[in-house]
């Protein structure tokens, strides 16, 4: 995972606590933020798809040079 990634990562795993804590306080909200939370959710899922894809591109691309200079 790339460090922009990884940074995005960080900031929609700290929105998760902040929709049913309040940041000022730091108690229970009585009616929690749903869509923050599942919009980190998502969007978690989303990064952790993205770098996975990013890595098997990567790896395929290692293969074929690999291949490549096999043969010759």
């Amino acid at each position: 995972m790339d460090k922009y990634m990884t940074i995005v990562l960080g900031f929609l795993m700290i929105g998760i606590p902040i929709a049913f804590l309040s940041p000022t306080t730091g108690e229970l909200r009585e009616q929690p933020f749903f869509a923050l939370f599942w919009a980190s959710i998502g969007g978690i899922i989303a990064v952790v798809v993205y770098s996975g894809y990013k890595g098997k591109k990567a790896r395929q691309q290692a293969n074929r040079e690999r291949r490549r200079k096999f043969k010759k």
